[in-house]
């Protein structure tokens, strides 16, 4: 009998270790890999896309995952660096093997991801990265950047149909770009703008990452007298620029255009008033014209996390993108029914999709179908404090017209009126 009990306990052990086992392998997660710049120039963002990625994966896990299995997001810290790429990704497709990878944040630590890619036949989602695929034409390569099928002309269109409208008409333009991946590619579509509407190239030149000091290069765009200042720069940069600006009292009819980094929260709350005149790019902010289902309540998940996150405490500018980056992803997933990578990518070219920053569709070189640049003018900033930036009332869309909720105010001063 005392036999009878053992056997009787080791054939329910085995079977509850057999069950267990096949739990475990039905609860094996889906993994999704990235690098994410969260020291160095792009942490500011990165910290806050990582935080929207984070609310993602909850979202979906508690609604039982995907294929009825968990995901889990696997990231190392890419420190803002381009050099360390290429490393990052190999790593996560050889040794974490990764069933999926998607891109830090930017173009300059997108762009030496592709080619890791590639060589893999790996499907990989885009975040903020411009015209990184203008070269590659790779078939498995989809952004998440409302620049449309024409990015490098797409970004700073807006900012010339603003100029435009003016009377009289500006004649001048001055150029200043950051030597880096993303304003190389803006700086192609400005010069074609400036070809296309006759300006006159009064300056057209380039600043190395980590510049110091703007201010001379502020006095030397002044001695050219431009009707417009286009300024394509990462945030470093941005900041730099901005503060030389308003120190040098920078005179012209209109200044900005893409500067990267005025977006964010903290950059606003630095900068205050100085941020008064400027015309930048975004791509999105709570207009009433702009809240799409479901982009409210995830800001409100968003914001109430990230105090203790120590993130942009409002996070309209690159949150929403990247927790709808993974909508898309997690969407193509369940719709294909698969995690072949061919399959996945198939679905995403051919079909629909609605996410938190409004109905997408993929066209020519994975870019958005349809472009939507915003483009944005701060106003009537009185103070550094949190609540000037809490609503739109600072912050103007001029373009596109379906989006417009104010009209510029022109010429640019620098002194933060």
């Amino acid at each position: 009998m005392h036999r009878h009990r053992i056997h009787g306990l080791s054939v329910a052990m085995v079977a509850a270790g057999v069950l267990l086992a096949g739990a475990a392998g039905a609860a094996e997660p889906i993994t999704i890999g990235f690098g994410m710049g969260l020291t160095g120039g792009l942490a500011a963002a990165g910290k806050s896309a990582l935080l929207a990625m984070q609310i993602w994966q909850d979202d979906v896990n508690a609604k039982g995952g995907l294929l009825g299995r968990p995901v889990r997001l696997i990231n190392y810290d890419d420190q803002s660096n381009p050099a360390t790429v290429p490393g990052i990704y190999t790593k996560l497709l050889d040794v974490d093997k990764v069933d999926f990878i998607v891109s830090g944040y930017g173009t300059n630590l997108t762009a030496p991801a592709m080619p890791v890619a590639i060589e893999h036949d790996r499907l990989f989602l885009g975040l903020f990265a411009l015209a990184v695929n203008s070269e590659f034409h790779y078939p498995k390569y989809f952004s998440m950047l409302p620049a449309g099928p024409d990015p490098k002309h797409a970004f700073s269109e807006p900012f010339f149909k603003v100029a435009m409208a003016a009377d009289p008409k500006p004649q001048t333009l001055a150029l200043l770009a950051e030597d880096a991946e993303f304003p190389k590619n803006a700086s192609e579509g400005i010069r074609d703008h400036a070809k296309q509407y006759g300006f006159k190239m009064v300056y057209d030149k380039t600043y190395p990452p980590g510049t110091p000091d703007f201010t001379s290069i502020v006095r030397a765009i002044q001695a050219t007298k431009p009707d417009m200042v286009f300024v394509a720069s990462y945030p470093p940069g941005s900041a730099g620029m901005l503060r030389a600006a308003t120190e040098a009292g920078l005179k012209t009819r209109f200044f900005g255009g893409g500067m990267v980094g005025l977006q964010y929260t903290p950059f606003k709350e630095q900068f205050g008033p100085k941020l008064n005149g400027v015309i930048d790019y975004d791509w999105w902010i709570p207009a009433q014209t702009m809240q799409f289902p479901g982009i409210l309540d995830f800001l409100k998940k968003y914001q109430a996390k990230a105090p203790a996150e120590g993130v942009d405490p409002l996070g309209w500018y690159l949150p929403p993108f990247a927790y709808a980056n993974l909508q898309v992803l997690g969407d193509a997933i369940e719709g294909a029914k698969t995690l072949d990578q061919t399959k996945v990518a198939d679905y995403i070219r051919s079909h629909p999709f609605k996410t938190i920053v409004g109905d997408i569709t993929f066209g020519k070189d994975g870019e958005w179908s349809k472009p939507r640049v915003l483009e944005v003018q701060w106003q009537n900033i009185k103070s550094n404090n949190l609540d000037e930036f809490k609503d739109t009332k600072t912050e103007v869309i001029l373009e596109p017209a379906e989006y417009r909720t104010g009209s510029v105010i022109a010429p640019y001063n620098g002194n933060g009126e």
